[in-house]
């Protein structure tokens, strides 16, 4: 068995140096310029970066990795794993709108993870020593265009010393509750939630041969778990191929996506819930003719919460493309545990579990709960009282505990936060559970999640999950855009918690802004049998949420309370 991906790599380069690793589609679509890196030159590049670390004594350290989207990402991580250095994936400046925001995080991770290097293409490497200003941590950092590292420097490299300990990279969490953290993933956490992912989703040699080894087509960003950990890491740990391409790439044109899987026809693809929904407001008929989607195994979900209408339009829209429902994929899983926690069933449909006769939309099939798998082999997933830290009966909703191989270390530099979330304890099992900080039961050993701890709104003594609140209010009318909604509690003085819900709706139905308003507050009102303090409407793409889509309440509550929110009927504030 192979101790890391470096090992993985070393046999993919021997045995089979001309097949392609990656292939990227420069522009985003599948018909023009494609770059593609075979194993061999994959690995020689990986060794030339590793060689350079190694060279200059930095085995250890932790290297930030500042990349467009492109294949020079995976070279310089995989060179950073086989120098022995901690990778640190980070997200370079770029466009006025992003600077100020990528700077204040840039500079957070430069100092959390005490950085030595920073390796990027020659372009971020050239507009970084533009921001000296900006960033005066600079001064102390090495900073090294990747494309001056030579191919021959690979000849010097030396396999690193590793153990299923070490620390391979640090993934910073996108921060959906708290300040980003760096959580340890080790060389062992990579190898086993691979392993997880692999099996879950069905990877196997037949599979995957079946598919001529197309893996995945993935735009998903790759400084982010979802991204690197799955299509990425996935690919070199099973030898396969799998395409590539940007997430801006996609934004604009998200019929790209389909496009792809039907031209390259991969076993496996998908992305949070809400770009299901994207695709869904771009499937015109002439797209729908020129696709085929008949060859698409897992369509995974998840990094919020996946929607059983969703799941209903997208099989129903796409079948006329050869979309099988049971290629759907609700999934779970966190940075904290490497990825992966829980994953459906190949070929199964998802697990639907209506709302029960006292519950709000009881009967109404959109809005059932979407079960989200059971674990891999080797993970354990437990639900605690996250008071009385023990285990609840079936059924019951508490807080969702991880145990396995694929928990991570704890966090960098934190050991307060580290005992706290990983270092859980509970009779009956064996081992330290990761406390996920989502709410959630298990049925028939399906996991369902119903929120996270921290976002949970006790309102006159009465426990209320604000996904149930967004969801009642996105179903009252069809403006309100499916997973643009953020509920959240603020003290109304004499009457106590009341809810708040801001919404974001297309500009074109600012004309029945009261409308909406007064139908959102009757179905909560019905629903949950609550008073609305305020509803707000607001301009699309403007409530904050993490790098993977999660909706940010505690960021949308502070916009909120300080005025800052971009009200539809006013200018847009970006």
């Amino acid at each position: 068995m192979a101790h890391s991906l470096v090992d993985l790599l070393t046999t993919h380069a021997s045995q089979q140096p001309d097949r392609t690793a990656y292939r990227y589609l420069v522009t985003g679509d599948s018909d023009e310029e494609v770059q593609e890196i075979t194993y061999g030159r994959l690995a020689r590049r990986s060794r030339a970066v590793a060689a350079w670390f190694q060279e200059h004594g930095l085995a250890g350290s932790r290297a930030m990795l500042l990349h467009p989207p492109g294949l020079e990402f995976i070279c310089d991580y995989l060179g950073c794993l086989s120098a022995g250095v901690v990778a640190v994936p980070g997200v370079p400046p770029q466009g006025r709108s992003q600077n100020h925001r990528a700077l204040t995080r840039m500079k957070r991770l430069i100092a959390d993870a005490d950085a030595k290097v920073i390796l990027g293409g020659r372009e971020v490497i050239t507009a970084l020593r533009t921001m000296a200003e900006h960033l005066p941590e600079l001064a102390e950092i090495t900073c090294v265009a990747t494309e001056d590292i030579p191919d021959d420097a690979a000849d010097a490299w030396r396999e690193p010393d590793l153990t299923a300990d070490s620390v391979a990279f640090l993934q910073y969490t996108s921060g959906s509750t708290s300040a980003p953290r760096g959580v340890m993933v080790t060389h062992g956490n990579l190898v086993d939630n691979e392993r997880v992912i692999a099996e879950r989703m069905g990877h196997t040699p037949d599979a995957i041969a079946r598919h001529d080894h197309e893996l995945f087509v993935s735009w998903l960003p790759v400084y982010h778990d979802m991204g690197l950990i799955g299509p990425v890491l996935n690919t070199v740990y099973l030898g396969a191929t799998s395409t590539l391409f940007s997430p801006l790439h996609f934004l604009q044109r998200p019929d790209r996506w389909l496009t792809a899987v039907s031209r390259y026809r991969p076993h496996t693809s998908g992305a949070p819930n809400f770009a299901y929904e994207l695709c869904l407001k771009h499937a015109t008929p002439e797209l729908l003719d020129g696709l085929d989607l008949s060859s698409w195994q897992v369509a995974f979900n998840g990094a919020e919460p996946v929607r059983a209408a969703t799941l209903r339009r997208f099989a129903e829209t796409f079948g006329e493309a050869g979309f099988r429902r049971e290629a759907l994929y609700p999934c779970y899983g966190l940075a904290e545990a490497t990825l992966m926690v829980t994953g459906g069933t190949v070929d199964t449909p998802p697990v639907l579990l209506d709302a029960d006769g006292t519950a709000p939309h009881d009967g109404a099939t959109d809005a059932a709960a979407v079960g989200c798998g059971r674990p891999g082999e080797g993970v354990t997933v437990a639900i605690a009282d996250p008071e009385r830290q023990e285990e609840l009966p079936e059924g019951e909703v508490g807080e969702i505990w991880v145990g396995g191989a694929s928990v991570a270390k704890g966090y960098w530099r934190n050991t307060l936060a580290t005992r706290e979330t990983f270092r859980a304890t509970l009779a009956g099992h064996e081992g330290r559970f990761l406390r996920t900080g989502d709410l959630g039961f298990l049925r028939d050993g399906e996991l369902f999640v119903t929120g996270r701890l921290k976002d949970l709104m006790v309102i006159d003594g009465r426990n209320h999950y604000p996904q149930d609140l967004e969801l009642s209010a996105e179903m009252s009318h069809p403006a309100l855009r499916p997973g643009c909604t953020a509920a959240f509690s603020v003290d109304s003085g004499v009457t106590g918690e009341q809810p708040v819900l801001v919404a974001e709706v297309a500009p074109e139905a600012a004309d029945e802004s009261e409308k909406i308003t007064d139908l959102v507050r009757g179905a909560i009102g019905e629903a949950h049998g609550l008073s609305v303090r305020d509803v707000v409407l607001v301009h699309p793409g403007t409530i904050p949420k993490t790098s993977s889509g999660k909706i940010q309440r505690r960021a949308s509550r502070t916009a909120y309370l300080d005025g800052t929110l971009s009200l539809i009927g006013a200018p847009a504030r970006r």
